[in-house]
C-alpha cells in the first residue's frame, strides 16, 4: 500500500484589491476503505475560518470569506494519504442478468444522477457505435473496458489544443484534448449504453511507466457496474484506475468537482499560479511561491464568477 505526499498550491493575483470573495473548495481528499487520508492541512491567505460540509455526493467541501482587502488569493492544500487497490469486477454473471440488474436499479437515489448523457454533436455516431460493436450484447464491464480503449486510440493527447470554453462537439470534432476531455467525451459514451457513469476529480501518482497527467490535478470516470459497484477507469492512459490514483471530488461533471471556485466584488485583472508536488516521501522544503504572478491576463466584471473558469482553463493545460 503505497504512502503519498501531495501539495497542491493555487494562487491568485489582482492588479488591484478586491473584498468580499466568497469561496469554495473540494481539495478534501475522499477518506474510505481504499483511501485512508492520514493528514491533511489547508492554508489559506489571511487565515480565514474554512467551514466543511458534505454535499449532496458526499464530497467534503470547505467554504471561506476574506472579506477585507486583498490582492492575491493564496491556497496550499498539503496531504499524505494511504492508497490501496480495488479488486476487479469478477464478471461471472450472464450479460442478461447484468443489464436487467441495471434496469432495476435506474432510479436508485446513488445512480439516477449519472444516467443522463448530455446531446452533443457525436450523439449519433456514438449510437451507432454501439450498435456496431453490440456493445449492450456484452457485460457492462466489459462494454466499459472497450469504450474506454476507444476513447484512448481515437482522440490524440494534446496540450493546449482545448481551452475553458471548448464544449463536447468541440472535442469530438477535434478529436484531441487533456484529460478533461477525454473523460466528458467517456461519460457520454458510457451514458448512451445505459450505464452510470460520474466524473471524478484528483490526481494521478508518479508510477514507474510514465502517465498522461502525472504529478498533476487529473480526471476520470466512474461506472457502476452490476453486483460490484463504482469503478474507476482512466480513458487519458486506458487504464484501470488503480493505488496511483487519489480522489478528491465525485459528481455529475467537473461543475461538481471544480478544486477551487468563487466570486468576489471590484473588476480587475487576474492571472493564476498552480503547482503539484507529489512523492512517496515528505519533502521538508518550502516550495518557492512567486510573490506576483500577475500577468494582466484576464478582466473579470464584479461578482462574475471568475474562479471557476480560470480553475477549469487551468485543468486544460494539465
Amino acid at each position: 500500500m503505497p504512502t503519498f505526499f501531495i501539495k497542491h498550491i493555487t494562487k491568485y493575483s489582482y492588479n488591484n484589491p478586491v473584498i468580499d470573495g466568497a469561496n469554495l473548495i473540494r481539495l478534501h481528499p475522499i477518506n474510505d476503505q481504499y483511501q485512508k487520508v492520514v493528514s491533511h492541512f489547508i492554508s489559506v491567505t489571511n487565515n480565514p475560518f474554512i467551514e466543511t460540509y458534505n454535499d449532496f455526493y458526499n464530497n467534503r467541501i470547505g467554504t471561506f470569506l476574506i472579506t477585507e482587502p486583498h490582492d492575491e488569493l493564496s491556497i496550499t492544500s498539503e496531504v499524505e494519504v494511504i492508497t490501496s487497490n480495488k479488486l476487479f469486477p469478477e464478471d461471472t454473471a450472464d450479460v442478461k442478468t447484468q443489464w436487467n440488474e441495471l434496469k432495476q436499479h435506474k432510479y436508485d437515489s446513488d445512480v439516477i444522477d449519472f444516467l443522463k448523457p448530455t446531446a452533443f454533436s457525436g450523439t449519433n455516431d456514438v449510437l451507432s457505435l454501439i450498435e456496431e460493436r453490440k456493445l449492450t450484447e456484452k457485460t457492462p464491464y466489459k462494454t466499459v473496458l472497450e469504450l474506454c480503449d476507444y476513447v484512448y486510440n481515437n482522440f490524440k493527447y494534446i496540450k493546449g489544443i482545448t481551452n475553458v470554453d471548448s464544449t463536447l462537439d468541440d472535442v469530438w470534432s477535434l478529436k484531441a484534448g487533456v484529460c478533461q476531455d477525454f473523460t466528458n467525451i467517456m461519460l457520454q459514451m458510457v451514458r448512451l449504453c445505459g450505464i452510470p457513469a460520474r466524473y471524478v476529480s484528483g490526481y494521478i501518482c508518479p508510477t514507474d511507466d510514465a502517465k498522461r497527467g502525472e504529478g498533476a490535478t487529473h480526471a476520470w470516470i466512474e461506472a457502476y457496474i452490476p453486483f460490484y459497484g463504482w469503478f474507476g477507469i482512466d480513458p487519458t492512459n486506458n487504464t484501470i484506475a488503480n493505488e496511483n490514483h487519489v480522489r478528491l471530488a465525485v459528481g455529475r461533471s467537473y461543475a461538481d468537482c471544480s478544486p477551487v471556485k468563487g466570486v468576489f466584488k471590484r473588476k480587475v485583472e487576474s492571472d493564476l499560479f498552480v503547482k503539484v508536488e507529489i512523492s512517496t516521501t515528505k519533502n521538508q522544503e518550502e516550495t518557492v511561491i512567486p510573490e506576483n504572478t500577475f500577468a494582466a491576463s484576464k478582466t473579470n466584471n464584479s461578482y462574475q464568477r471568475n474562479l471557476e473558469r480560470i480553475q477549469q482553463q487551468q485543468q486544460q493545460q494539465q
